[in-house]
This record gives C-alpha cells, sequence and structure tokens, in this order.
C-alpha cells in the first residue's frame, strides 16, 4: 500500500496577470507524480485542465480560460494529494487592443484561441494547434442562423472549449448534412481516442520523436559554433555582436517613441492634478458646508454632496483625504440622529414623516427608520387616549359637572332633549352628526359624553396617518414615489412582509384601548376588575340618561364609519360593532327604565279635566311619554351596516319585553293610586270642570277637588279609553319599531287595565247602589205600613220617587263624565234595586187585596221607570218580585193600577225623561 502525498501546493505563477489565453507556468510542490495524476487544476475559479501541460512534480504549463472572478487562487487537484493550496493568485486583464504607447504586463499571441486543441493527452502538445473537428469528419455549416440556435439552446454554447458546451448545438452547427453513417464513423474516432487517455506524454513522445531530434541537432551545431567561435574570435564573437545590435535597436526605439511618450506623461500628469485639486476642493470645503445647510434646512443638498463624496473618497488611501472624509461622516451621523430624533418626534404630519424617513434612507441609517416612525407613532396614539381619559377622570372629580337643566328628567325637559337629538340630521364624521359644538354644550354636556367625544377625535385624527404611513411603507412609496430607489422599495416591501402582524397587533391594541376606555366610562360592568382599575375611574360620574347614550352612539358610529373608510380589515374594526351593540342595548335598557319613572311622576300631573269623550289628559300624556321614549330610540335601533338587530340578541329579548310591559302596569299602578288617594292629597289649584256641561249637577267650584266617587268615576273612563285606543296604539307602535313580545304586551297590559277598571267600577257602584238600597226598606215600611192592612193605593209612595231621584242623580254625575258609562253604571244599580224588592218582596208573609196592587202598582212604576236600563238580571229580579204577589183578579184593580202608572208617569215627565234612551246626546264644549 503506498503512502499517502501531501496536499499540492503553488507557491508561484508567471506572469501573475494577463488576458484570458495567457499561457502561464504554475510552480510550487507536490504537483503530481505525472501527467495521469493531476485530474484538476483551476485559475480565478476557471477550469484549465484541459490546456494544462505537467511538466514535473514542481511545474506545470497552462492557458488561463474566460473566469467570471478578475482576481483569483490557483487550485492544483491530483490523485495522490487532493486537492491543494495557493499562497499566490492571478489576475485576468481585459482583453483590449494595445497601441503602440500603451505598456503590456505580458506578450499578447496573435493566434485564435478557439482552435486550440483541449486534451492534454493526445498525440499533439495541448499547447499547439488542434484540428479542425474532433470528430475526425469535414464540418460542413448548416443553414440555421446564430440566433436560432441561441434561442434553441439558451444559456448553451456550441465552443467545446466552453463549459456550457451542446453536443446537439455543435451537430447542427457543424454536422447538419452528415449521414448516419458518418455519424456512426465519429462516434468510433471519438471512442478511439477515449482508448489512449492512458498513454500519457508517451504518445506525445511517439508523436513529435523527429521534431525533438532536429530539435536536438539545431541546439548541438549552435553550440559548436558558439564554442569555435569563442576560442577564435573572442573580440567579434556572436553574442557579442547580437548584444550591439539589440542595444541599438533599444536606442533607436528610445529615440522615436521618446518625445510622444513625454507628452502623454505630461498631459496625463497635468490631467491628474487638476482632477485631484478639483478633488480636494469639494473635499475640504464640504464639512463646512454641511453644517451651513443642516441649518438651513437643506438636507437634499447635503444629501447629494454626501454621496459624492463618499463615491470619490469612500474608499481613498491618502491619508489627508482619510482625515477630511473622516470628519464628514462625522457630521453625517449627527445629521442622521437629528433626522431620527426628529422623525420620532410627536406629534408631526405625515408629509414630514415621509421626508425624514427618505432622508434617512438616502443617507443609510442603520435600522428601520420607517418602522420605528410607526412604533413611535403606535405609542403616541395609545398616549393620547391615555392622557385623554386621566384628564377628565383626574381634572373633574366629583359627581360630574352636568347641569341640572340639562340632565333633569322631567317630562318636559326630557322630550326636549329627545326631539333635539331625533331630530338632527344624520351625516358623516367631520360633518356626519352635527351636533351643538358650541362652548356652551361642551360646559353642560355630561363628563362621559365629552371623553368619548374627545377620545374618538383623538383617534380619528391620528389613526389616518397611522394607517397611510403604513400603506406607504408597504407599497414602498417612503422611498420612492417613481419607482427609481428599486432596491430600498423591495428591502421596504419585505421587511413590511416580516412585520405585519406586528402592525396588526397595534390596530388591534389602538381598537381595544379605545373600546375598552369608552366602556370603563359608560359600560364598565363590562369590564373584568383589572380592566375596570386600568380603564375604570368614573365610579364618582352620574349614570348617562338615555338620550345622551344615544348621542355617544352617533359618535361611535361615525368613528366606526371613518375608520372603515380607510380600508382597515372588518376583522379589527369588530370590537367598535361589540361596542356599539352594547351600547345600543344599555341605551334601550335605560331609556325603558327612564321612561318607568317619568311613568310613574304623571300622577303628580293630573289635572282631572274631562274631554268631551269622557277622559282626561293622562291616557294622552302617558301615550305621549312612551311614543316620544321610542322616537328617541330610533337611531339607537336602526341597523347600519355590519351591525345586528338588537331584537335578535337573547339577552335582551325578554328584558326588554319585561320593561315594555312594566310601564304598563306602572301607569295602571298610578291611575289605580290617583283613585284611592285622599282627598287631602289632591292638588286643588289644578282640579276644574267643564262649565258648559248640560248637567249642572257636576258642577264644583275651583277651589274643591273631585270626590272620591267622582275620581272612581273619571279614572274608569280613562280605562276604558286606555284599553280601547291607548294601549291598542302603543303596542302597534311597539311592533314597529320590531320590540319583541307585542302579543304580551298587549295581553297583559288589558288584563291590567281591566281588572283596574273593574275593582274601580264596584267600588263606584258600592258607594252609589248601597245607599239606595239601603233607604228602600225603610221607606216601603215608613209610617208603621203593613201589607196586610193598608188602604187602597193612592199613588206611588215617596220612597220610591226619592230612590228614582237618587238614580237620577247618579245618571247625572255619570253622564257629566262619560255618556258611554251611563247605561253600565245604571243597569248595575238598576240590579241592585231589583234585587232588592225582589228580596223586600219574599220576605212578606202574605198581603192585602190593598197591598198586593199598592205593590205590584210600585214595582210596576219602578220597573216601567228604568226599562231602558234592565238586564236579564234585573228582569228576573222584577219577575220574581211580581210572583211573590197575589194576582190581580178583577179588572177594577187592573184599571185601578193602569190609571196610577199613567199618573205617576205623567207627575214624574220630566224626571223620568233622563232614563229614556235618547239617540243624540248633548254635546258639551
Amino acid at each position: 500500500m503506498s503512502r499517502i502525498r501531501q496536499p499540492p501546493l503553488v507557491t508561484g505563477i508567471s506572469p501573475n496577470e494577463g488576458v484570458p489565453w495567457t499561457k502561464v507556468t504554475i510552480r510550487g510542490e507536490n504537483l503530481g507524480t505525472g501527467p495521469t495524476d493531476l485530474i484538476g487544476l483551476s485559475i480565478c475559479g476557471h477550469n484549465c485542465l484541459l490546456t494544462a501541460e505537467w511538466m514535473s512534480a514542481s511545474k506545470i504549463v497552462c492557458r488561463v480560460g474566460p473566469a467570471k472572478n478578475d482576481k483569483g487562487e490557483i487550485i492544483v487537484t491530483t490523485k495522490s494529494g487532493g486537492q491543494g493550496t495557493s499562497t499566490v493568485s492571478f489576475k485576468i486583464l481585459k482583453n483590449e487592443k494595445i497601441d503602440l504607447d500603451q505598456p503590456s504586463a505580458v506578450w499578447v499571441e496573435e493566434m485564435d484561441c478557439s482552435t486550440i486543441r483541449m486534451n492534454r493527452k493526445k498525440g499533439i502538445s495541448p499547447l499547439s494547434i488542434s484540428p479542425s473537428d474532433p470528430l475526425g469528419i469535414k464540418p460542413e455549416k448548416g443553414k440555421v442562423t446564430q440566433k436560432e440556435l441561441e434561442s434553441l439552446f439558451p444559456n448553451m454554447s456550441g465552443d467545446f472549449t466552453n463549459e456550457s458546451f451542446s453536443a446537439t448545438w455543435y451537430l447542427i452547427e457543424n454536422h447538419s448534412a452528415a449521414s448516419f453513417d458518418q455519424l456512426k464513423m465519429a462516434a468510433n474516432n471519438l471512442r478511439k481516442q477515449a482508448s489512449k487517455k492512458n498513454e500519457g506524454s508517451l504518445s506525445y513522445v511517439k508523436g513529435g520523436l523527429s521534431t525533438f531530434f532536429e530539435a536536438q541537432d539545431a541546439l548541438a551545431a549552435i553550440h559548436q559554433k558558439l564554442e569555435v567561435d569563442g576560442t577564435e574570435k573572442v573580440e567579434g564573437s556572436m553574442t557579442r555582436k547580437l548584444e550591439n545590435v539589440l542595444n541599438r535597436a533599444s536606442v533607436s526605439a528610445d529615440t522615436l517613441f521618446q518625445e510622444v511618450l513625454g507628452r502623454k506623461d505630461k498631459a496625463d500628469s497635468t490631467r491628474n492634478a487638476l482632477n485631484v485639486l478639483q478633488r480636494f476642493k469639494f473635499l475640504f470645503n464640504l464639512p463646512l458646508n454641511i453644517e451651513r445647510n443642516i441649518q438651513k434646512g437643506d438636507y437634499d443638498v447635503v444629501i447629494n454632496d454626501y454621496e459624492k463624496a463618499k463615491s470619490l473618497f469612500g474608499n481613498t488611501e491618502v491619508h489627508v483625504f482619510k482625515k477630511v472624509y473622516a470628519e464628514v461622516e462625522t457630521r453625517i451621523d449627527a445629521l442622521r440622529k437629528l433626522l431620527l430624533d426628529k422623525l420620532l418626534q410627536t406629534p408631526s404630519t405625515l408629509v414630514d414623516q415621509k421626508r425624514y424617513i427618505r432622508y434617512l434612507s438616502d443617507l443609510h441609517a442603520p435600522g428601520d427608520p420607517a418602522w420605528q416612525c410607526i412604533v413611535a407613532q403606535h405609542k403616541w396614539i395609545l398616549k393620547l387616549m391615555q392622557n385623554c381619559k386621566d384628564t377628565y377622570v383626574t381634572e373633574h372629580k366629583g359627581p360630574g359637572v352636568l347641569l341640572s337643566p340639562m340632565m333633569d328628567l322631567e317630562n318636559d325637559i326630557r322630550s326636549s332633549s329627545i326631539s333635539r337629538l331625533s331630530q338632527t340630521t344624520s351625516v358623516k364624521r367631520g360633518g356626519s352628526f352635527q351636533s351643538p359644538r358650541d362652548e356652551a354644550f361642551r360646559f353642560k354636556g355630561p363628563q362621559q359624553v365629552m371623553f368619548v367625544e374627545n377620545l374618538t377625535d383623538v383617534v380619528i385624527s391620528q389613526l389616518p396617518n397611522f394607517w397611510k404611513l403604513w400603506i406607504s411603507y408597504v407599497n414602498g412609496s417612503l422611498f420612492s414615489e417613481t419607482g427609481e430607489k428599486y432596491g430600498q422599495v423591495e428591502k421596504s416591501k419585505k421587511n413590511a412582509r416580516q412585520k405585519q402582524n406586528d402592525f396588526k397587533q397595534m390596530i388591534q391594541e389602538v381598537m381595544h384601548s379605545l373600546v375598552k376606555l369608552i366602556r370603563g366610562a359608560l359600560l364598565p360592568f363590562s369590564l373584568s376588575q383589572l380592566e375596570q382599575k386600568q380603564y375604570g375611574g368614573w365610579e364618582l360620574k352620574s349614570e348617562l340618561s338615555g338620550q345622551w347614550l344615544t348621542y355617544v352612539i352617533h359618535t361611535v358610529r361615525s368613528s366606526y364609519e371613518a375608520l372603515a373608510a380607510l380600508e382597515i380589515p372588518n376583522d379589527l374594526l369588530q370590537v367598535i360593532q361589540d361596542l356599539i351593540l352594547d351600547l345600543r342595548i344599555r341605551c334601550l335598557m335605560v331609556t325603558l327604565q327612564q321612561t318607568t319613572e317619568d311613568v310613574k311622576s304623571l300622577a303628580e300631573k293630573e289635572d282631572w279635566i274631562v274631554d268631551n269623550e269622557g277622559i282626561t289628559s293622562m291616557p294622552s300624556k302617558f301615550e305621549q311619554c312612551v311614543f316620544q321614549t321610542l322616537q328617541s330610540l330610533k337611531e339607537p335601533l336602526e341597523c347600519k351596516t355590519g351591525e345586528v338587530n338588537i331584537f335578535q340578541q337573547e339577552r335582551a329579548q325578554d328584558q326588554v319585553s319585561e320593561l315594555c310591559i312594566g310601564i304598563m302596569k306602572v301607569f295602571v299602578n298610578c291611575m289605580e293610586q290617583l283613585s284611592s288617594r285622599p282627598d287631602g292629597d289632591i292638588d286643588t289649584s289644578r282640579v276644574s270642570v267643564d262649565l258648559t256641561s248640560p248637567d249642572l249637577s257636576y258642577g264644583i267650584h275651583e277651589d274643591i277637588g273631585p270626590t272620591l266617587e267622582k275620581r272612581l268615576l273619571i279614572i274608569v273612563s280613562n280605562c276604558q279609553y286606555l284599553e280601547k285606543h291607548t294601549f291598542i296604539n302603543l303596542v302597534e307602535h311597539f311592533e314597529k319599531q320590531g320590540f319583541p313580545g307585542s302579543e304580551k304586551i298587549s295581553r297583559v297590559s288589558i288584563e291590567s287595565i281591566r281588572d283596574l277598571d273593574q275593582r274601580l267600577f264596584e267600588t263606584y257602584i258600592e258607594l252609589k247602589a248601597d245607599p239606595i238600597v239601603g233607604s228602600l226598606e225603610p221607606g216601603i215600611y215608613a209610617g208603621y205600613f203593613d201589607w196586610k192592612d193598608c188602604a187602597p193605593p193612592t199613588g206611588v209612595r215617596n220612597y220610591l220617587k226619592e230612590a228614582l231621584v237618587n238614580i237620577i242623580a247618579v245618571h247625572a254625575e255619570v253622564f257629566a263624565v262619560s255618556k258611554e258609562l251611563v247605561l253600565r253604571v245604571i243597569s248595575r244599580i238598576v240590579e241592585a234595586v231589583a234585587e232588592e224588592m225582589s228580596r223586600l218582596m219574599q220576605c212578606v208573609s202574605s198581603f192585602s187585596k190593598n197591598g198586593a196592587l199598592q205593590a205590584r202598582l210600585e214595582i210596576c212604576a219602578l220597573k216601567d221607570a228604568i226599562a231602558s236600563y234592565l238586564s236579564s238580571e234585573s228582569i228576573h229580579s222584577f219577575k220574581q218580585a211580581l210572583e211573590a204577589l197575589p194576582q190581580l183578579q178583577s179588572g177594577t184593580d187592573k184599571k185601578l193600577l193602569e190609571e196610577l202608572l199613567n199618573k205617576f208617569k205623567s207627575s214624574m215627565h220630566l224626571q223620568l225623561t233622563c232614563f229614556q234612551a235618547p239617540t243624540i246626546y248633548p254635546v258639551k264644549t
């Protein structure tokens, strides 16, 4: 087993620079044991193995090929030692034409290097001219043009000396007309040449043996002649003559070209001196010019001068220039810091930010100034938002600065506030909700409302520029709006793609801060305890009313529209939509709860003035109050783009329905309280009567309030109107607004009002019927009257007339309030009277003839007088009473009964007229 040799080491190359295809001699150590041991040779990255000729273990001759690198190492690779190293390098010069007055470091051979044979192992020397064709057949140029070949074989070549050699290209170009037999012969020739690869230099020696012999003979003859010349003619030896000839040629050449070369050197020196002087003047004045232009703000001039100086003196080796250029760099570093400070300074405009970013980019500032600006702006916006909250929370400690006239929720004031908000024209932010923004409004408005308004103003004023700055950063327009700085633009786009998630988190943080700050002021219960500590602090402030929440909703909606117009993704704005939904629900609940309180206060505003329909202003005030509430809720209930219907939320449906029912029940309770309030609690200053009423018995003095019976009667009349009109209208309004559970609201409300109506009606009937019924029995038995022993009847007795007059009084009282209640009230009183008469008749053990006739007269007189108000119950009672009496047997008794009845009707005609059923009632004015 043979010992492994050391890796090849190249220690020298001659020449060390030259144009492509320059012949070089490589010297070194362990360069191989023979031609077959040499398996790799590269100079400046180009494979030169095909032109290499191994001379010895310390010497190799080859030609340098065209390389991409203009300077590089010489790497030798052998089978025995592997890949080697190099301590020297070779520089490839541009292959330019050499004129007479231009020096050259190498000798340029006048030969076509493209025809050099590349195989170092052939019989002919690899450094000699190669045969015309490697296939051994006659080449024939085809008709395919060079451009067509280049399009068919991109990045390939038909030159077999090129690394990107394409055999197909070569065959099309040189042997397109060759037959198949010729190509087979060419393949055999290639195989034969390949079989000789191991013969090495032996075949080279055999092939050029005669040439070596001739060279040996020539050298021997020259040597012999020189020896003879040197011994016989020392003074005139051949070498001496040759030296003299060369010296004379050198002198002649110097004389011929000295003037031309001198003028050229002088011109070059003058030109170089002038250029140096000009550059020297610019460079030495540059530090002072930079300082002056910075003070004037001419940053563009500074940047242009710096770029020029950098291109001229950036890589200078002159000590003086280095020193001055270092001073320039110091001034530029100070300018970079100044521009970065201005860029990160807040507040600043978008135009200034873009300008400073371009300056820093042109000055090649370290880091990413654009992203630093975005981060600074993000922190600035968050700081402004927090400062806005701290200003209102810390500087306005206390219950708030609401003026009582603005926040008085009495009906009149509240109605005007609602009207003002509901009738405001809706436009976009910046002209969208033209609210009263004068100084008076700002001082009168609640602190929470002012805070939300200022907070949204901060976001709307800052976020658009922040978003536009990011868009410019993404599309690269921060650095170039015309596309001339392609490299910086692409770098910006790449950085933006990497930081896209970071910027998204920034926008999310701003949106979440905005939403949580508003929630802390208006919806603190929707935050966790930790969030309440950070975003809250409004505990001492008064809770907002419905109309102010409506205003806040409009403000937040306008802010959302302004942000959506920036084309910010919807997922980033979803938190604002959620906030709007919660505010709308909160506004709805607060407004309904406040309406409940307003309805409770309506009892204090009852004036007891009865109109033509028999009702007071209470139903109208109630309906107006609820209607104004629904009007004020139009905007909160309206679904803008992207919003959801409040009533589709399960958490709101049941609560809204219960609140609406609660409003109805509260008003019913209010009516009940009015009916049961003691007379001393009535505000008599607000009580009046209809002086034009046809029934003067209703008239009362202005300083006396209505009696309990009249209050009951008025409220019963109101209850009927509420059931038939008001509640139905309100339920229709609820349905139009989309309120859930309208059927339940209607059912529960009507049940409540009917229950109250029935209880109050029964109370009134009890108060009116009991005295009349109670007076019957004493009246019948007045004067020790006995049915068994009484005189013949002469007419209806006074007790019955008194009972009828009392019924007439009730009729007048009811008619003065509501003609629609007359039938209902009188019918019930008649039922009570008929029932009592039936009981009294049935309690009599026996009647005499006169007694029976007297009883029948009075019962028939009563029945005929109130015939228009008989009900099935009263008819039954009268029937029972008559059945308890003995029947009239004689015609005389019947005739007497009829005469007495007619006499009664005639004498009581005026009184009994009210019991008739007129088709048209007198109209009160």
